[in-house]
């Protein structure tokens, strides 16, 4: 595991219905759906393993129902032989984010955070069982316009949405760096993020978002409670 020290089609149970092109909707039931992220680097040889584990979920019966993968490629491996074509600076300044709600000194890849929270237990089954009434939430996508509606559970609000467009069945040729050589496969990239407040209506919360979904094969979005990172409910699903 590589450190580097920082200074301070069914979905979800209740299916998909696909409107053409990119343009879908996705529903939750009332338990809580997890959102598992990866903070990884094609520069970082202890990456692939974990990669290629996540990568097994895109078949996995809980993929959308129960479970929500998502692949952030940081930037901190950038300099040191090989540039992620994927990889952001604001991807890297979540991770420190997390880290730093820990209280810990330093991020590393690749490190997964499961609802929240930091979590060292890939390669086993992923929990999907933390809250069994965390609201309903319904996302439909139409373009680059992404209408949410949350109707909460026992959580209190505020509200926000993170949405993330993400790409699938990737192919990349490393010829630098620690993985010189080697053909590296990805899934449930991150293509982008992006985070909107919700305003609270007579049905619940609810918003119109724009988020670009040109170049991404599926969307995920995740329901968070004010400023906080922590994900309360997703849904998501392929777009194509």
């Amino acid at each position: 595991m590589k450190k580097i020290l920082f200074v301070a089609i069914f979905v979800l149970g209740l299916g998909m219905a696909s409107f053409g092109g990119n343009a879908a909707r996705f529903e939750s039931g009332p338990a809580q759906v997890s959102v598992l992220e990866l903070y990884t680097s094609e520069g970082c040889s202890s990456c692939p393993p974990a990669e290629a584990w996540l990568s097994e979920l895109s078949a996995d019966p809980s993929l959308w129902r129960a479970v929500i993968p998502v692949s952030f490629h940081v930037d901190y491996w950038d300099n040191l032989g090989w540039k992620d074509a994927y990889s952001s600076r604001e991807f890297t300044l979540r991770q420190r984010f997390y880290a730093a709600s820990w209280g810990a000194e330093s991020v590393y890849t690749p490190g997964f955070v499961l609802n929240g929270a930091e979590w060292q237990g890939w390669g086993e089954t992923v929990p999907t069982d933390a809250h069994p009434e965390a609201g309903k939430l319904t996302v439909e996508v139409k373009g680059n316009e992404v209408k949410v509606s949350y109707l909460p559970g026992k959580f209190g609000g505020p509200y926000a949405v993170e949405i993330v467009s993400l790409k699938m069945n990737v192919t990349s040729h490393v010829t630098r760096g620690e993985n010189a050589g080697r053909t590296l496969k990805h899934q449930f990239i991150a293509l982008g993020l992006t985070r909107a407040n919700l305003v609270p209506s007579a049905d619940g919360f609810g918003g119109q978002v724009a988020c670009s979904t040109d170049k991404a094969d599926a969307l995920a979005a995740w329901i968070t409670a004010g400023d906080s990172l922590t994900p309360i409910q997703a849904a998501g699903g392929f777009l194509r």
